[in-house]
């Protein structure tokens, strides 16, 4: 597996702000939702369009 560039991840800041609102949501946040408005669903689908998007531009600049 080729080592991933500085360009091509999420920026640390990105990275911790991430885990703590996870992780406030986890303790503090609603009841189980349904998956449309579950805010740690939101937060995946966020980062994962994060994530995909790096993916096009290391495949574009490839």
């Amino acid at each position: 597996m080729p080592r991933k560039t500085r360009r091509t991840r999420l920026s640390i800041w990105y990275r911790i702000g991430y885990r703590i609102r996870y992780s406030v949501l986890h303790v503090l946040g609603p009841a189980q939702l349904g998956e449309s408005n579950d805010p740690h669903e939101r937060l995946r689908r966020e980062r994962a369009r994060k994530v995909a998007a790096l993916a096009r531009v290391e495949d574009a600049g490839a």
